[in-house]
């Protein structure tokens, strides 16, 4: 074994230790022992080591390109709200820590084995945090658990994990015939059947029980919000539990009006019906996370009357001045909507829940309203002497529930084209992910933040440095 093995054997080394310590992020070891061993062979004048070209190639390999697109598909489902319509139903809200297990790595599983794995555990992430809050399970008895369902639910499919792509992606450069989507199912969904049972029967042991630091009780700003149940909506007549409004996280439910009659202290078993105006007094994650649920829509009649597309719109946080002109006045009597541009969810103040409806709320100074805008209302409104502070809550943009079907069928679409074998996995994708961007699933710019692009990277340095081990006989030697 000559000197450019033990080199690359040792940069690997290197590489290794430096994940394991978190020297720093995995992309920039990659890169950074992929340089060192480029510049070596460059110094050294050998062929043995990766030249600039062998480098590179590894980030035009089919494989990670297929994951990239994926990562659009996958945000198409995640803006149309389109996974609530399979994880609301089959997770719902668990009683016990090993239902709540089960609940989560079996569907999670599921959808691995047709979807990339990392954008199906971030999808996930704020599943988990939510079953956390309503349920008061610790996080440290889920998160790992869904990252080990994600892991072995990947394996059992072509499409499943990032790795079968990259390693189905040498073969055919091999000159190999390609593998089918189903071809690893023989060995895979045994062990992934496997993997489960070990997870579900040993977690009770082998992880801890931490509790989040964060308490939604300590945050001052309760905002007080109305929502209307939507007509013919998938809510009506459903339980206030069983649609999922009775245990939600830092925000509860304080009265129900319907038909003129107000309905206080409403229990979990009341049905609602088309129209009720629900009052939910709570923090503003919560808020945002309330606007995502099916079948209820903003109480104010102004978020349609906004002149910017739903796409362009998203929740702002703006604290009243006491220079503003709309002090003293009703919220319907200053004109807000038509005056800023904006249309005004929620009002906080001292705390403490502001009664009557969102437009004969009389603004006082310090005021916190929680406003629905164009995404550049913050710039424009930040040096304006009508507010204190403006700022914009993240992830706040309105699901486009619509598309939800829309979505699923895209995705649909696209595992039966690969698995009947009408088409290859990399167009498979890049048309998928066309279509949820023609179709309105998911925007260009959303479609490009999607983009794990520090994944993409480590797969594309890694490649390069699996190049090494084969040029300089490390790896035949190994």
């Amino acid at each position: 074994m000559g000197w450019e093995a033990w080199v690359t054997i040792g940069v690997v080394i290197l590489l290794m230790a430096g994940l394991v310590r978190n020297w720093a992020q995995p992309d920039l070891l990659a890169v950074g022992c992929l340089t060192l061993l480029v510049a070596i062979g460059s110094f050294a004048g050998t062929d043995k080591l990766p030249s600039a070209k062998d480098a590179v190639a590894g980030f035009g390999n089919e494989g990670l390109l297929t994951v990239a697109v994926l990562f659009v598909v996958v945000m198409g489902l995640v803006q149309t709200s389109a996974m609530t319509l399979i994880t609301q139903p089959l997770i719902g809200i668990p009683k016990t820590v090993s239902g709540a297990q089960t609940r989560l790595t079996v569907p999670v599983m599921f959808l691995s084995a047709f979807l990339n794995n990392t954008p199906v555990v971030a999808m996930f992430m704020p599943v988990v945090d939510d079953i956390c809050k309503k349920t008061r399970i610790s996080p440290s008895k889920l998160f790992i658990p869904l990252s080990y369902a994600a892991i072995i639910g990947g394996i059992c499919t072509l499409i499943g994990t990032s790795t079968n792509l990259i390693v189905n992606g040498l073969i055919t450069s091999a000159g190999m015939p390609s593998m089918k989507i189903f071809d690893l199912a023989w060995v895979g969904v045994p062990c992934a059947i496997g993997g489960l049972a070990y997870i579900l029967l040993t977690s009770r042991w082998l992880l801890p029980e931490r509790k989040s630091a964060f308490n939604f009780g300590e945050d001052p700003r309760q905002y007080t919000v109305e929502m209307i149940v939507e007509p013919h909506g998938p809510l009506v007549g459903q339980t206030i539990e069983k649609a999922g409004l009775r245990h939600l996280p830092g925000l509860y439910l304080a009265e129900i009006e319907r038909n003129g009659e107000v309905l206080s202290a409403v229990g979990p078993q009341e049905r609602l019906h088309a129209d009720d105006r629900l009052v939910f007094v709570g923090v503003v994650e919560s808020v945002v996370d309330l606007r995502k649920i099916r079948g209820i829509r903003p109480a104010t009649n102004q978020t349609f009357k906004l002149e910017a597309p739903r796409t362009k719109r998203c929740l702002i946080e703006a604290v009243v001045s006491d220079r503003c002109p709309l002090i003293g006045k009703s919220i319907r009597e200053g004109q807000f909507r038509t005056r800023y541009s904006a249309a005004i969810i929620a009002v906080a103040r001292s705390g403490k829940r502001v009664e009557g409806k969102i437009g004969d709320i009389v603004l006082q100074p310090g005021d916190t309203l929680l406003l629905e805008a164009h995404n550049d209302f913050v710039q424009e409104r930040r040096n304006s002497k009508d507010f204190f502070l403006v700022s914009r809550v993240e992830n706040s943009a309105p699901p486009r529930n619509e598309r939800a079907g829309l979505a699923l069928l895209i995705l649909a679409a696209m595992v039966v084209s690969v698995a009947m074998n009408w088409i290859d996995m990399l167009p498979a994708g890049l048309l998928a992910a066309c279509l949820m961007i023609l179709t309105r699933c998911c925007t260009g710019p959303e479609a490009r933040q999607s983009i794990e692009w520090p994944v993409l990277v480590v797969i594309g340095a890694s490649l390069g440095i699996g190049k090494a081990l084969q040029t300089s006989g490390a790896a035949q030697v190994i």
